[in-house]
C-alpha cells in the first residue's frame, strides 16, 4: 500500500536529485574557471579542492532529511601528510566526507572518472583512478601515489574497495596501507556511520530524515607501524577501526563534535 510518506519522499527525491543535476552544471563552471585561473599559481590544486568541498558537502549540509555530525575534525593537521582511510557504506560516502574541509586526493575506481561531471570535477582536481582489472592500472597508482605524497598531498582511500551497507566493515585490501608503508607516511583512520540508510543501494528514493556520523581519530604514525608485516598492519587496524565502529553505535552521545 502507497503510504502519504512514501509519496512525500518521491516527490521530495525527485525535487532533491533535480536540484543536484541543475546545480551541478552551473557548479562545475565555476570550478572550471577556478581551475583556469589557479592552475600555475596553485600547483597542488588546494583551492579548486576547497571549493569542490564546499560544493559536495552542501548537498549533505542542507538536506533538511539529514543530520550531519563530524567529531574530531581537529585531528587532521594542517600542513600534515596522510593516508587517510574510511569505511564505505553508501555513494553519499564522497559528499560527506568532503565536510572533513582538509586537503586530499581521492583514490577511486576508473568508472567514476567517466561519470559527467562529477567525473570531469575528478580530472580537473587529478584524482587518483585505479582499474581493477589492470596489474598495470596498479602499478601506475602506486608512481602516482609516491608523487602525490612528496608534494604534500594526502590521500583518502576506502580499504574495503567497495561498498558495505550492515553492521560491520568488509575485508580490507592492502592498497592504503601498502602506500603508507613504502611512503613513511601515517594513517588516519575515519568511520562513517548512517549512510547506508540514507538512500538504499539500487534506489534513488530517500527513505526520510537520517542520522549521519564521522568519526577521526588520532593519526597512527608511521614509526609505531614501520616494523610490521603487511597483513598484520591491515589486521590491526581493521579490528582497531571494527570496535571503534562498534563504540560509536553505542556511545554516541559521549562524542564531542569539533
Amino acid at each position: 500500500m502507497i503510504t502519504i510518506r512514501r509519496i512525500l519522499l518521491v516527490l521530495f527525491s525527485a525535487l532533491y536529485w533535480t536540484f543536484f543535476v541543475l546545480s551541478c552544471i552551473f557548479m562545475f563552471l565555476i570550478a572550471f574557471l577556478i581551475w583556469l585561473i589557479t592552475l600555475i599559481p596553485d600547483r597542488k590544486l588546494i583551492i579548486l579542492h576547497r571549493f569542490s568541498s564546499l560544493w559536495g558537502y552542501m548537498y549533505i549540509r542542507f538536506n533538511p532529511l539529514w543530520h550531519c555530525r563530524i567529531y574530531g575534525r581537529n585531528k587532521i593537521k594542517r600542513g600534515q601528510t596522510y593516508v587517510i582511510i574510511s569505511n564505505h557504506q553508501s555513494m553519499l560516502d564522497i559528499l560527506v566526507l568532503y565536510g572533513l574541509f582538509r586537503h586530499y586526493k581521492w583514490v577511486s575506481k576508473k568508472e567514476n572518472f567517466s561519470i559527467p561531471i562529477i567525473g570531469w570535477l575528478m580530472r580537473l582536481n587529478r584524482y587518483l583512478e585505479i582499474d581493477r582489472g589492470k596489474l598495470s592500472s596498479s602499478a601506475k597508482l602506486i608512481a602516482e601515489a609516491r608523487q602525490c605524497l612528496e608534494q604534500g598531498n594526502s590521500l583518502l582511500m576506502f580499504p574495503e574497495g567497495t561498498r558495505y551497507p550492515g553492521e560491520t566493515l568488509g575485508p580490507f585490501r592492502d592498497g592504503a596501507f601498502r602506500m603508507a608503508l613504502e611512503n613513511h607516511i601515517g594513517i588516519l583512520p575515519v568511520l562513517l556511520k548512517g549512510t547506508a540508510s540514507t538512500i538504499p543501494k539500487g534506489s534513488l528514493i530517500l527513505t526520510g530524515k537520517q542520522k549521519i556520523l564521522v568519526k577521526i581519530f588520532d593519526e597512527i604514525p608511521y614509526e609505531s607501524f614501520r616494523n610490521k608485516d603487511l597483513k598484520e598492519l591491515i589486521r590491526e587496524v581493521r579490528e582497531f577501526m571494527m570496535r571503534e565502529y562498534d563504540r560509536l553505535t553505542h556511545h554516541e552521545g559521549m562524542l564531542k563534535e569539533v
